[in-house]
């Protein structure tokens, strides 16, 4: 018998894990990481006055790093990295294809492939791509000042407060997956059979292949602490 609903259950949080005290240090650490994000970045001002000090896709960025610092794509790397290399791309686009919807297309399907080429992808990045190609004046005329200058900075700045909160609520970031203890139960799942399985589900899921063999090998060990149990 499947459990039941629970009231107001389109409310029910989606991810696994999530709790409500987990949402709201989130928040209070985006609150906090995105504000001395903007007045460190005001300050700064590295690609020229006409620029923003923040660009929007940053904020997109804080919800990874602060809301799932366990997803692949909240790592410093994916942020700083997938961040730069797509406004890279997007600038380039923009020079060549121009400020159209073509270009638009281009921009963001090239910073997919890069970002993937380059193990860095992260989802903000398609929004920056964009921004460099529809963001206006001053940004076309930023150049490259704009990934290697705004959006480096932006990054950095963001991943370096994630880093100082995680380190103070006591979450791992950068991720490294819990180490577990591998029992006679745990011990019969393989990683190549999370591989295959993987190969076989023909999808994409936003966790580690460590984290995942973590998690099947706790349920495993729980599952036969379970039937000892019963027996």
């Amino acid at each position: 018998m499947s459990p039941p609903k629970p009231a107001f259950h389109i409310f029910h949080p989606l991810l696994a894990g999530a709790t409500l005290h987990d949402r709201i240090v989130a928040s209070g650490g985006a609150l906090v990481g995105l504000v001395l994000t903007a007045m460190i970045c005001a300050q700064a001002r590295l690609a020229g006055p006409d620029l923003p000090a923040m660009i929007a896709p940053i904020g997109a960025s804080a919800v990874l790093l602060f809301a799932l610092p366990a997803s692949p794509m909240a790592q410093p790397w994916p942020i700083f990295g997938g961040s730069v290399a797509s406004a890279t791309i997007g600038v380039l686009v923009s020079r060549w294809l121009g400020h159209g919807p073509e270009a638009i297309g281009v921009a963001v399907a090239g910073a997919i492939l890069v970002m993937s080429l380059l193990r860095c992808l992260h989802p903000p990045g398609g929004a920056v791509a964009m921004t460099a190609v529809v963001g206006g004046p001053a940004i076309w005329a930023a150049g490259f000042a704009f990934p290697f200058g705004l959006v480096a900075l932006n990054a950095a700045v963001v991943v370096a407060t994630g880093w100082l909160f995680h380190r103070a609520s006591g979450h791992s970031y950068p991720h490294r997956p819990a180490p577990v203890a591998v029992t006679a139960a745990a011990g019969r799942l393989h990683h190549d059979d999370i591989r295959m399985a993987l190969a076989d589900a023909g999808e994409t899921f936003d966790i580690s292949e460590a984290d995942l063999e973590v998690l099947l090998s706790r349920a495993e060990e729980y599952a036969e602490r379970r039937r000892a149990q019963q027996a």
